[in-house]
């Protein structure tokens, strides 16, 4: 039997934060979810570096991705973590507020699953994030997996 992936959180804000959370609690999924603050923290969980050297093996099932964080953004995070031949296929989907053209046709170009703009209603972020989680988290495999 296969452990349960984690889903990885990438949210500086403590308030998308929680939402994103509780929209995937509230979606009834059994995956762990892991928030971390700024892309450094990220590229550090799916590195197993730093503090999160001793986690358990594993790719997490998705990482939901903000696009603006201090530290080291989205972008930076994506462009990194694609050089890694086991994080190629890393299903990621931004959540971010930003409608910038550039910002969005850099993130398909680095290989984004999907661009959710965070709505300023929180009816539409959780169901936007309920529907991602249950797709990402339970239904979908990558390449090669059983």
């Amino acid at each position: 039997m296969t452990a349960i992936r984690t889903i990885l959180l990438a949210e500086d804000s403590p308030h998308d934060a929680e939402m994103a959370i509780d929209a995937l609690r509230d979606a009834n999924l059994a995956n762990p979810i892991v928030h971390v603050e700024d892309g450094v923290e990220t590229l550090d969980y799916l590195l197993r570096r730093g503090r999160f050297a001793d986690r358990p093996e594993g790719d997490p099932a998705v990482l939901l991705l903000d696009i603006k964080m201090p530290r080291m953004d989205g972008l930076e995070v994506l462009t990194h973590l694609r050089e890694h031949e086991h994080l190629k296929r890393l299903p990621v989907v931004i959540l971010s507020s930003s409608r910038e053209e550039n910002d969005l046709a850099r993130s398909w170009d680095l290989g984004v699953n999907a661009y959710v703009v965070k709505p300023v209603d929180v009816d539409q972020f959780f169901e936007a994030v309920r529907t991602l989680g249950k797709f990402w988290a339970v239904l979908n495999e990558g390449p090669g997996e059983d």
